[in-house]
């Protein structure tokens, strides 16, 4: 497969696959998504035999993140590239604002670099990736992602006991009106935070009223939750958040409706960023060891392992957004 045949599929000229397939210039976005479709259709690997790739001596490994706004992923970018300075390789990193065509040409892109292996901290992939990838026998390390591949490491934190500890402990501290926020798409891993919520709340009724509502990752994102959330009369006394990121611009939007936190709402983030630690007030989290998965994926790519899973346990940080639900609240 060439990319004069991709091109030639999709109707454009080499050039123009190219630039899509670099994220280089200016493309059409109906020409791009038209471009995407053909290369996932003929599942097009520009300049790579896979056999060639499992023997290259390449000391550059492929990092591939959903949102390097969120310094979640910054944290794990960042010790990976610790780990690959100390071994003398180079990361090459790509990000997907959550986008799975982004994912796939990103992916693709990388291959074509003849990359070592793939760090893959997405929620937005797919089976279908994953099976294309193994197929390809390339090394690959993939973060929070339910199914484990041959030639593939899986990385996971138990998600589901974290937010079950959050809601567990805002509701012994009174709260009967809980409001969980997520962020769109709320694909795979974060979309079992949700779950756990409205299954604890489910467990709890009809004792406690809660809604969900989901918008952007990011400060804005977050504020905008909490203006829909009292714009729509639900007056929450607990507000859970998917991670710490949106939790910082739910806690101002509060104070910018004059509302305390945790006086009035109590607010939980989930990740255990540093910026939730130095927040007035600081965050309640559940707080997950970015180090750790960095290291164990950049380990996993440049040491011979087996295919094995490693499950990462999260920890309740408790700080000051929290607190006691008013009795009129309860």
């Amino acid at each position: 497969m060439k990319l004069e045949d991709v091109a030639r599929k999709a109707g454009v000229s080499t050039a123009t696959v190219s630039r899509v397939l670099n994220n280089i210039g200016t493309v059409k976005g109906s020409t791009r998504a038209r471009v995407l479709e053909t290369v996932s259709a003929l599942k097009y690997s520009p300049n790579i035999h896979a056999r060639a790739l499992a023997s290259s001596s390449s000391r550059t490994i492929g990092l591939v993140v959903s949102n390097l706004e969120n310094p979640f992923f910054v944290d794990i970018l960042q010790s990976v590239e610790r780990r690959a300075r100390q071994g003398n390789y180079e990361v090459l990193v790509a990000q997907t604002g959550y986008d799975p065509e982004r994912l796939v040409a990103a992916v693709r892109n990388m291959l074509g670099r003849r990359v070592l292996g793939l760090a893959l901290v997405v929620s937005e992939i797919d089976g279908a990736l994953l099976n294309e990838l193994a197929a390809q026998e390339v090394r690959t390390a993939v973060y929070d992602v339910g199914q484990q591949r041959r030639t593939m490491v899986s990385i996971k934190t138990d998600y589901r006991r974290g937010m079950q500890s959050i809601a567990e402990y805002l509701y012994g501290l009174g709260h009967r009106r809980m409001a969980f926020v997520g962020h769109h798409p709320s694909l795979g891993p974060l979309n079992d935070r949700c779950e756990v919520f409205l299954e604890a709340m489910k467990r709890y009724a009809p004792a406690v009223k809660f809604t969900t509502v989901a918008y952007a990752d990011g400060f804005e994102g977050g504020r905008e939750a909490a203006r829909h959330l009292f714009d729509s009369g639900f007056r929450p006394t607990a507000i859970l958040c998917v991670n710490d990121f949106m939790a910082v611009g739910v806690c101002r939007q509060l104070y910018d409706m004059g509302l305390s936190v945790p006086a009035d709402v109590s607010v939980t983030g989930f990740d255990g960023i540093q910026l939730g630690e130095f927040a007035v007030p600081s965050l309640t989290t559940v707080h997950v060891p970015r180090d750790l998965i960095g290291r164990s994926m950049f380990d996993s790519l440049t040491l011979e392992m087996q295919a094995h899973e490693i499950v990462i346990e999260p920890v309740l940080a408790i700080r000051e957004s929290t607190g006691p639900a008013r009795a009129t609240g309860s």
